[in-house]
């Protein structure tokens, strides 16, 4: 049991490096909770595969800086697609 908790550390840290993903794409890919991807690249890989860590970590901290542009970029999107559809209803 335990081994595959360690697996699957080391195939999230390298699945978030070969696609950039976020921790939400990364724990939807694999199934599992935000809360467990984070504790599985951040505590345990960290112990199991210290440059893979780093490299993980390096995503992931690029990722967090940037969030706050993905955010505005979504609500741009989910306005300007209800503001589309709405002129349709309106034909």
């Amino acid at each position: 049991m335990k081994g595959i908790v360690e697996e699957r550390a080391v195939e999230l840290g390298e699945y978030i490096i070969e696609s950039k993903a976020t921790v939400r794409k990364a724990a939807k890919k694999f199934g599992v909770s935000k809360s467990t991807v984070h504790k599985d690249v951040s505590q345990r890989l960290k112990k199991l595969n210290p440059t893979l860590y780093l490299e993980v970590r390096r995503i992931l901290d690029t990722n967090k800086s940037e969030r706050h542009i993905r955010g505005g970029l979504a609500t741009k999107n989910k306005y300007l697609l209800k503001k589309s559809q709405q002129k349709t209803d309106n034909k």
